[in-house]
Parts: structure tokens; sequence; C-alpha cells
């Protein structure tokens, strides 16, 4: 954006929300979807191996060995969700902006918001921005949020209607 014309603030102009989310080492992850998806299974281990030691100290489990594993296996799914929907937000938010005709920022604080209409030519660019560079990036995390509800969801129908 040219600084003499637009009354935004650099760090809230679009455009810039957008570099700045691309060079953060988390919002970096959903970038390509199988780094992604091996950054989420490292966390689900990690989880995986924490809810382990948490419910180890149940003494009805200590009587069903594959229900406390399973128990755990299922329940540090939360883990990779929280992060996955996390992550959803943040580039959600840096979508909404650069598609939106206007931009609402605060010159000083949270009490004097402005809104700034966008010209057509700088609208256009940041709309191909997001269409090219963040819209993947949503689809490939709607679709891992996708992929850890249905294993969520699983696990607690086999806990809720399956005895063993």
């Amino acid at each position: 954006m040219n600084e003499t014309k637009c009354p935004v603030p650099r760090e809230q102009q679009p455009t810039n929300e957008f570099i700045e989310l691309s060079k953060s080492t988390i919002f970096s992850w959903p970038k390509t979807k199988k780094s992604l998806i091996f950054v989420l299974i490292k966390f689900w281990i990690g989880a995986f191996l924490i809810f382990l030691v948490i419910s180890s100290g149940s003494i009805y489990f200590k009587k069903f060995i594959l229900k406390y594993i399973l128990l755990s296996l299922f329940s540090s799914l939360t883990i990779p969700l929280l992060i996955s929907i996390r992550l959803y937000l943040g580039w959600n938010h840096v979508f909404k902006r650069l598609t939106s005709e206007r931009v609402e920022y605060e010159e000083s604080g949270w009490y004097d918001g402005q809104v700034w209409i966008k010209p057509v030519v700088l609208k256009d660019k940041e709309s191909l921005i997001a269409t090219i560079e963040v819209k993947p990036i949503l689809k490939n995390l709607i679709q891992i949020f996708s992929i850890i509800s249905v294993l969520a969801l699983s696990g607690i129908l086999l806990f809720q209607y399956i005895n063993f």
C-alpha cells in the first residue's frame, strides 16, 4: 500500500498482516499439507504420552489396559484439534481482511477505530493474494480438522456403544 495515500498503520494493512503471518513459525506450518500433518502427528504423539501418564493413576484403567490405551489415544486428539482450530482462525482472519472492501484499523488504541475503503487496484491485488495463497491453506486446515474430528467422534462412539 502506498503510505502517502493509505491512512492505515503499516502493521494493520492486510497485505502486511499476511506477510507477518506467513513468516510466523507456527502459522507457516499449514503452507504445505504434509508439513502440517507431520507437525500435528508429533503433537498427537506427545499428547498421547502425557495422557498415558495422567490416566495411569486410575485404578479402573489398570484392570482394562485396552481401554486405558484407547482412551489416551482418542483424548490426546484434543491437542491437534485445538492447534488446527487456532491456525484456522488466524488464517481466516487474514483471508477476511484481504477480501474485504473496507479496512478497519485503529490509529492509537481500541477507542478510535476508523474505516478505510480500499481502492479497486489494491482490492484486486489483495483478493488475488487471498485466492492463490490463503484459500488453499484454509482448505487444508478444514480437511485436517475434519479428519481429526471424525477420529475423535469415532473414539467417543467406540466408548459409548461398545463394551469391551
